[in-house]
């Protein structure tokens, strides 16, 4: 469960996923301008899109998070350079691989009548 208050970013583009906590930690406070350490999480996509890291300082240290899509990819903004906020909601329609631009909803209510 992520607190309240937590903003939650995509890093644009692609990175390399061969990095570590440390290496994406700097990509955060170097290539975005922003502190690792303020308590934000940081989303990363590979080239392939099946696989995301997450990178989030608790107060207490630094986690690093990865998942792996058996199928599928990881839907990913189009721009190139900077960050893209997320809501929570937003962020667990992309841990499940669901478009989270567009979640669709499987039905919709009828009025009272």
């Amino acid at each position: 469960m992520i607190p309240t208050g937590v903003r939650i970013w995509l890093a644009s583009g692609h990175t390399d996923m061969r990095r570590g906590m440390h290496g994406l930690a700097l990509q955060v406070q170097e290539g975005l301008g922003r502190d690792p350490f303020a308590g934000d999480i940081y989303i990363f996509r590979g080239r392939g899109g099946s696989l995301i890291k997450a990178l989030w300082h608790d107060g207490l240290g630094l986690s690093l998070y990865a998942k792996r899509l058996d199928r599928g990819r990881f839907i990913w903004p189009q721009t190139v350079d900077g960050v893209v906020p997320l809501t929570p909601g937003q962020m667990g329609y992309l841990l499940e691989g669901i478009d989270w631009r567009h979640p669709q909803q499987t039905w919709r209510p009828q009025a009272a009548g």
